[in-house]
């Protein structure tokens, strides 16, 4: 597989919300792009308020530009804030330097696009990111 289909995104969005639900989160907004960063599938919880679209699509698409979490993006930021300030600008959907954002990988290694989650603390976005990618047998980016 070197791309994301439709029923795979969705696949993704139903297995992150239902890991939110399972560990009581606050309404959380799921983003699954494309490797070249195009919005594949987007589900915004209800509650969930009306920036978290932008916000989770920018997570991923960080992640996507720079080829890293965005966790990773964050530990740069504190690094080296000037170089993430000036690529945010740059690139199509910004960049959210806070964990949520998350390359996924076929089998191969290969990038087949990322999710985008934002909603409840950073990490507990992460790990409904990583069990999205899980239940469609896609591994996260190293």
């Amino acid at each position: 597989m070197h791309r994301i289909d439709l029923a795979q995104a969705n696949a993704m969005i139903e297995a992150a919300l239902t890991k939110g639900t399972e560990l009581a989160l606050k309404p959380l907004t799921v983003v699954v792009l494309d490797a070249g960063g195009h919005m594949i599938a987007c589900q915004r919880q209800d509650g969930a308020s009306n920036m978290r679209v932008k916000l989770a699509t920018g997570k991923a698409a960080g992640a996507l530009a720079l080829g890293v979490s965005s966790r990773t993006i964050g530990d740069m930021a504190l690094e080296r804030p000037h170089f993430i300030a000036s690529v945010d600008t740059m690139g199509e959907g910004g960049m959210v330097p806070a964990a949520g954002g998350v390359i996924a990988c076929d089998a191969d290694g290969v990038v087949v696009g990322a999710i985008g989650i934002t909603g409840d603390t950073s990490d507990n976005d992460e790990a409904c990111a990583l069990a999205g990618l899980a239940a469609v047998g896609l591994k996260a980016k190293n």
